[in-house]
């Protein structure tokens, strides 16, 4: 993938398909240059064999066809910037309490291998349109500050007859967050 943005939709896209009802997306960068990118959920979770297996490209849980590449591109991108990829899981069957999955990367941004991040708010925005039920905590924590959205704290001001996948909603959470990055370069 050609940004990190694409990444995040693509593995939160697995959370939700993995029935998460909370999905956590952080981003930390250190003022050495490194950043963590982290997607946490609370779906069913996966066994210890999945775990072993799903850096494999060959190895996915579609019908529609026989590769899944988002895991492995991660990886990738990943290690050729000097960085890792680990995933901790625990299964409904094994802990159905807590249950879910826990993605994270390191990325040396200073290499030039390093994958751009890309455009995170529209990612965001995507996955709140595309499931507006599930609840978002999105953390990106730089050395100059933070941008942060919950949508828990959405919904309580709201109330739960309003969707987040609203247009105005939407609009405003763009609008929040671009206002947020701005902050950030001054």
């Amino acid at each position: 993938m050609k940004e990190l943005s694409l990444n995040i939709l693509d593995i939160a896209q697995n959370s939700v398909s993995a029935g998460a009802k909370n999905v956590t997306v952080s981003l930390n960068e250190d003022e050495k240059g490194i950043l963590t990118l982290s997607i946490l959920d609370d779906g069913k979770g996966m066994s210890p064999e999945m775990v072993r297996t799903v850096t494999d490209p060959f190895c996915t849980t579609r019908t529609t066809r026989k590769v899944g590449m988002g895991i492995p591109l991660l990886k990738m991108a990943s290690e050729q910037a000097g960085g890792s990829l680990s995933i901790v899981s625990v299964s409904r069957e094994t802990d159905p309490e807590h249950c879910g999955t826990a993605v994270t990367a390191t990325f040396d941004t200073n290499s030039i291998d390093f994958t751009p991040l890309g455009d995170v708010v529209d990612s965001m925005v995507v996955l709140i349109q595309g499931h507006p039920e599930i609840d978002y905590l999105f953390l990106h924590t730089t050395p100059n500050g933070e941008v942060r959205l919950d949508t828990k704290e959405l919904r309580a001001v709201l109330g739960e007859e309003i969707s987040l996948g609203e247009f105005e909603i939407l609009a405003w959470i763009r609008d929040s967050l671009e206002e947020q990055y701005q902050a950030l370069k001054k």
